[in-house]
């Protein structure tokens, strides 16, 4: 099924093309002030550090749709252990890299479409090629995104995302 737009059930226009990602620029901890300590904090594309304590990667929750020939992504933080994070690091630009065993983290970004809160969800990340973010793959629960990992959603689903990060007030 090719979408090539949508016609929005909240403001009634048509709106052209459906995302089928969204992400977000920062770990939801992340303060504007954490950006003028450059030696103790730093948010870059991939990876962020706060404090020189919590360290977080940019990863990829992937969740098949069903009735689509294409899968749907959430981008998001997720936080790593120290040691963790300095193992990533020092294989960031090793290939092979994606034979190492996945990481454990905390998911640390609040998805808005989810009627509770996506904060500390326990996830695995995979690491992928040099170049590819990793797979985060959340821990088997009843919460709706994990189950939606594991099931899979529709386009209308899809659609429903996009209605309400466009319009959060009207849904």
């Amino acid at each position: 099924m090719i979408v090539q737009g949508y016609e929005c059930r909240c403001c009634g226009q048509r709106h052209e093309g459906l995302p089928f990602s969204y992400g977000s620029p920062a770990p939801a901890y992340w303060r504007d002030e954490f950006a003028a300590d450059t030696e103790r904090s730093l948010l870059e594309q991939e990876m962020c550090i706060i404090d020189a304590e919590h360290f977080f990667v940019y990863g990829r929750i992937v969740i098949p749709v069903l009735d689509a020939a294409r899968t749907f992504e959430w981008t998001v933080w997720v936080t790593l252990s120290g040691p963790n994070f300095a193992r990533a690091l020092d294989l960031w630009t090793t290939e092979g890299r994606e034979r190492e065993q996945p990481y454990f983290g905390w998911l640390s970004t609040e998805l808005p479409v989810y009627g509770e809160s996506t904060l500390n969800l326990k996830t695995h990340v995979h690491t992928q090629p040099v170049g590819t973010r990793p797979l985060i793959e959340l821990e088997a629960t009843d919460h709706p995104l994990a189950v939606e990992q594991r099931t899979g959603i529709t386009t209308d689903r899809v659609q429903q995302f996009a209605e309400q990060l466009l319009h959060p007030d009207a849904v």
